[in-house]
């Protein structure tokens, strides 16, 4: 038991021993050492940084797909690209306010679904006016799809929907242009050539990093969804929320099976409609910057690969140095071992020390990537799994690119060593 013991302990010993050695002349080289290490360090700081930036990027997309709604599904109507309806009448293709009727019963995985349509228009209040401000048409629900609380009044009601009232609620930019009071519900504005009552102001539209920052002066009026369409009958899309984001699949296919009933499309025939979850967009867009990030990595970390190059030679470089002490340790009874052992560990404490370092600069360009402006990069960091990996293609390049100087001190002879001058 104890000679089993033993053997693990002496290459512990024998590994210690060339750490310590090998740190001991690399200290001894300092400028030789840094120079050596340069193209290590500059590897390991560029796919760190390179790594930070797109995972910051990653974040931030994320953060806004999560401000977004991940468990939302779209639905539009469109012209297939084959079959009886592919050159049909807009008229035909459109959805209609009652193709919609009865989903929720049909669709267990849907929570709640709004009909959608928009337009500019201008909007007056008094002496005050706004030309272009976006007027959208929704149902009730629309307001917890979107998780977009009241700040003042009510929602629109059952009533408003159903008969069509010209009701709406406002953003608190629009009422804040026109000069309307602070609590402004019950008061009328007028849309185009049609007076409403505002029943409500909702909050502003969160914003997000990108496309949604910097709203500028996007006035939003909110009206009932019939009322826009009795009056025009546009064409509209449709909004749908699963109950988790992970039932959005279920959802989009329920919700397909069901439009095809209600639009009657025949078995065979293509959808006149389309239906796309925000989850499989998600799950695109990680499997997209997965790819990315290892083939932008994979690109930089070939400078790695030059480093490796300088390591070894530097290490023959050594190896050619220390003949005489490497004949001197043969001669006392050194084992060829021993000596492969001391020449791979420092070869692997010198790439280390260089993914230290480079590590250490991968940060400082990191927090520089951070503080640039209007980047969008503000959550750049260096994950774990990126320094960890560093660090273990750094003692990969190390043994890699150690193992010919260390075997070709381990082969030398002790005689042939001694003579060397």
């Amino acid at each position: 038991m104890r000679f089993l013991l033993g053997i693990p302990l002496s290459f512990i010993r024998l590994v210690l021993q060339s750490i310590s050695l090998a740190i001991s002349q690399i200290w001894a080289n300092k400028v030789r050492s840094l120079l050596t290490t340069l193209g290590i360090i500059i590897g390991v700081a560029s796919v760190t940084s390179v790594i930070a930036a797109l995972t910051g990027l990653k974040t931030t997309i994320m953060a806004d797909l999560e401000t977004f709604g991940t468990n939302k599904v779209f639905v539009w109507a469109r012209w297939p690209e084959t079959g009886p309806m592919k050159n049909a009448s807009w008229m035909l293709i459109k959805f209609k306010p009652e193709q919609f009727d009865g989903l929720l019963e049909h669709c267990p995985s849907v929570k709640a679904f709004t009909r959608i349509s928009g337009y500019n228009d201008s909007v007056r209040y008094g002496e005050r006016s706004i030309e272009s401000a976006r007027i959208t048409a929704v149902d009730a629900s629309w307001i917890d799809i979107e998780s977009r609380s009241l700040l003042e009044g009510r929602p629109f009601s059952l009533v408003d929907q159903t008969q069509g009232r010209k009701v709406c609620l406002i953003d608190p930019a629009l009422r804040d242009h026109l000069h309307l009071d602070r609590n402004c519900v019950d008061q009328f504005i007028i849309i185009g050539n049609n007076t409403f009552r505002i029943v409500g102001v909702i909050e502003e539209r969160v914003s997000m990093a990108f496309g949604g920052a910097g709203r500028g002066e996007n006035f939003e009026v909110f009206i009932p969804f019939l009322t826009h369409y009795r009056m025009d009958e546009p064409w509209f899309h449709v909004v749908a929320a699963s109950r988790t984001p992970e039932l959005s699949d279920d959802a989009k296919a329920e919700i397909s099976f069901f439009l095809r009933k209600t639009r009657r499309i025949k078995p065979g025939d293509p959808d006149t409609f389309r239906v796309q979850t925000v989850e499989s967009e998600v799950r695109v867009f990680k499997r997209v910057m997965g790819t990315i990030t290892a083939v932008a990595g994979g690109i930089v970390g070939i400078s790695l690969i030059v480093g490796g190059v300088g390591i070894m030679n530097i290490m023959l470089v050594s190896v050619s140095e220390r003949t005489r002490e490497i004949g001197l340790r043969k001669a006392v009874g050194a084992k060829g071992s021993a000596i492969l052992t001391q020449f791979l560990v420092e070869a692997v404490v010198l790439c280390c020390v260089g993914g230290l370092l480079g590590v250490g600069a991968g940060q400082l360009i990191t927090w520089g990537i951070a503080q640039i402006p209007k980047a969008n990069l503000d959550k750049a960091h260096i994950p774990a799994w990126a320094v960890l990996m560093s660090f273990g293609f750094s003692a990969a390049v190390g043994i890699f690119f150690g193992m010919f100087p260390a075997a070709k001190a381990a082969r030398l002879d002790p005689i042939e060593a001694l003579r060397h001058e």
